[in-house]
């Protein structure tokens, strides 16, 4: 059963992981940043209550192989998770405008033709 006011709920990747809904919405923050084209992730600007990093900033300092590849892929299985969500739809909103442009153009090159500014 669906809560009738469920539409008005926020959530994270912890509390939704696991279970769909008709559409989803998924906030794009300063974790993910476009250089030279490509998309980049950065750990350091993730909000500081986020606990899945927890770690992350000691293991650069003391120079942990694979500090920077573990973050990354957790942030974009992150939003991938969350992405994925929507069984009618996602909506996706980013901080950064480079960011949108870029996932913008990339769901128009496989010929996506549902999204908008």
């Amino acid at each position: 059963m669906i809560a009738p006011h469920s539409v008005n709920e926020v959530g994270c990747i912890h509390t939704c992981q696991g279970l769909e809904g008709d559409y989803m919405g998924v906030i794009i923050g300063p974790d993910l940043e476009v250089e030279e084209g490509l998309l980049v992730s950065k750990p350091q600007n993730r909000a500081k209550h986020d606990k899945s990093l927890l770690g992350f900033k000691s293991a650069l300092k003391e120079r942990v192989p694979g500090t920077d590849e573990r973050a990354d892929r957790l942030i974009r299985n992150t939003y991938r998770t969350l992405m994925t969500r929507g069984m009618k739809g996602t909506f996706i909103f980013c901080t950064d405008a480079k960011v949108a442009e870029l996932l913008k153009r990339s769901l128009e090159a496989t010929g996506y033709r549902g999204m908008s500014s």
